[in-house]
């Protein structure tokens, strides 16, 4: 990977495209967004693939995060609460929280930064009526 300083933050190219990172919203992604971005894609995507796996059907997943921040230690990261939605037909919560305990421990990011990030997730089933 390839970075290059640019007047209001860092520039970089992937496959799918441009990505601008800067301390500034309006100047791209602030560096802590990409961080919770990643463990949040990363947590929803292996859980996601998980669940395909046992054939566990739903109608969606949305995941809120809620990001803890030290001001006093250079505005680090400390703690991110990751809150699962699931929505669907006949579920199963003690079966959907088994395999979000899982997924946790399948989850690259979660792991990259396990002993320096809480992370706490929850869940919240939402039964749909037909």
């Amino acid at each position: 990977m390839d970075f290059y300083l640019k007047e209001n933050g860092v520039r970089t190219s992937f496959e799918y495209g441009q990505l601008n990172i800067s301390g500034d919203e309006n100047d791209g992604f602030r560096p802590f967004q990409l961080m919770v971005s990643s463990i949040a894609g990363c947590s929803i995507g292996v859980y996601r693939k998980i669940l395909d796996k046992q054939r566990i059907q739903f109608e969606d997943i949305k995941v809120t995060a809620d990001v803890e921040r030290n001001p006093d230690e250079a505005n680090r990261i400390e703690k991110i609460k990751l809150h699962f939605a699931i929505k669907g037909y006949h579920l199963n919560p003690d079966k959907l929280l088994k395999n979000l305990e899982i997924s946790r421990k399948n989850c690259s990011m979660v792991q990259s930064v396990a002993n320096s990030i809480e992370i706490e997730e929850t869940l919240e089933c939402i039964e749909l009526s037909r």
